[in-house]
């Protein structure tokens, strides 16, 4: 461990050299001082019980971005959402590339831009919101990430505005010498009355040995609406640890709809603070996982103020020898009265194999509230499997297609028609049969 440290030590020196006389400095130097005093999590920690993050602390990963890494526009096309009329930012391995991206023709009163850009040209707004509205010292990764601060997406969006055109962040990892490690920073300033949809896609390359360790930090000002989704489809030898951040407003509505599907190591912290009355959030959460996988979603909701409403529903697909995990909290604190929070987690084991570890908590200090939480694991049902069989439907398709109506109660909830084609496509190539099954569906 002491000699992964000191690469990280090694790397972080020669990028504080780089940047020793910008504004941020005194922040990464605080940051990497609680990561080298906290380290990794082991399995001791409560939140860390069920994920053990030895695979990555034990690999060395090159954390200076490299800038020169290549693509072409048959992969872009390939890696982007297929017919989506959008404004795209994409980076390859951590740095932004001006070449792919297409954020042209952009309102005067949206600021859309790379976190590279914001750090050297708007010194004042990101001093007013980057690492305001997460707390590093609970995880140090996102210690990590902002020590190692070089590349994301920064958007601020004016009071009443609205933007017709999702955002689309791509992240694409792709071969290099030796394995690297990327920390993408994204930072989402929504004004008040504002509305826009903002999509997080990561993809990765074949065997490719990466580090991904992002962390996005989204800020909803009275009335603001943003929904934001997250695709994770990164390569099968790759590693991806993400916080999600949301601090909201007086009737602000924050709309956060995940899909994990690659990784071998896959860790999503989503944490919310509702602070004022008529803060709302949905989250829905897919993930499946086969071979030897592991994924971990852990969500926090904290309803500081009455008349806050919270709905979770994440569902988890399981093959091989593959591991899930979800871990959902919801603290009601003793102001917030009148509350409503509601929790499901639903999981379906298609193999002996495969494990999920369910944890929905409440953690209650108010008396008038509505709170509700439930978790389920079970195999496909076996009546569903008989009626399909009697209507010629061999087993192997049969199971496939209920497989498929499970997933897809959570991608019916996107409301991109383009998004859940995509969806569609990703989770049908994980089933067998998957071209009678396009017949079906």
């Amino acid at each position: 461990m002491e000699d992964v440290i000191k690469n990280y030590s090694a790397d972080f020196m020669q990028l504080k050299n780089t940047k020793e006389n910008d504004w941020f400095s005194k922040q990464r130097q605080s940051a990497f001082d609680i990561f080298q005093e906290s380290g990794f999590p082991n399995t001791r920690v409560e939140d860390w019980k069920y994920t053990d993050v030895k695979p990555i602390a034990k690999n060395t990963f090159s954390n200076i971005t490299e800038s020169n890494v290549a693509s072409d526009n048959n992969e872009i096309d390939e890696i982007l959402i297929k017919d989506l009329d959008c404004v795209n930012l994409v980076f390859i391995n951590g740095t932004y590339s001006e070449k792919y991206s297409d954020i042209k023709n952009i309102s005067s009163k949206i600021v859309i831009k790379s976190m590279a850009d914001a750090l050297i040209n708007d010194e004042s707004l990101l001093k007013k919101h980057l690492t305001k509205h997460i707390n590093q010292e609970l995880n140090s990764f996102t210690a990590l990430n902002t020590a190692f601060i070089q590349d994301g997406a920064y958007i601020n969006i004016s009071a009443n505005t609205n933007i017709d055109k999702p955002i689309n962040i791509t992240y694409i990892s792709r071969d290099s010498n030796h394995p690297f490690a990327t920390h993408p920073r994204n930072l989402i300033v929504m004004g008040e009355n504002s509305n826009a949809t903002v999509i997080e896609n990561y993809v990765g390359s074949g065997k490719v040995n990466y580090f991904t360790n992002s962390v996005t930090e989204t800020v909803l000002l009275q009335g603001a609406v943003l929904k934001h989704y997250k695709i994770q489809q990164e390569g099968s030898s790759a590693f991806h640890i993400a916080s999600l951040n949301t601090s909201q407003s007086k009737d602000s509505r924050f709309e956060s709809h995940l899909v994990s599907i690659g990784g071998a190591l896959v860790r999503n912290n989503i944490n919310a603070s509702l602070n004022e009355e008529g803060a709302e959030i949905i989250m829905n959460g897919l993930y499946m996982t086969e071979d030897v996988q592991h994924v971990d979603n852990h969500t926090r909701v904290d309803h500081l103020k009455p008349h806050t409403q919270s709905h979770q529903n994440y569902r988890g697909v399981l093959n091989g020898k593959s591991r899930g995990v979800f871990n959902g909290k919801v603290v009601v604190h003793p102001q917030a009265q009148k509350i409503e929070a509601y929790q499901n987690n639903a999981n379906l084991l298609l193999s002996d194999d495969a494990e999920i570890d369910t944890k929905p908590e409440l953690e209650i200090y108010a008396d008038d509230v509505k709170c509700t939480h439930g978790a389920t694991v079970g195999q496909l049902d076996d009546d569903m499997l008989f009626y399909l069989r009697s209507r010629a439907v061999d087993e192997k398709t049969a199971r496939s297609l209920l497989t498929y109506a499970f997933a897809d109660e959570v991608i019916s909830e996107i409301n991109i028609k383009e998004i859940q084609n995509k969806l569609e496509r990703l989770i049908i190539g994980r089933l067998p049969d998957s071209s009678l099954i396009r017949e079906y569906v």
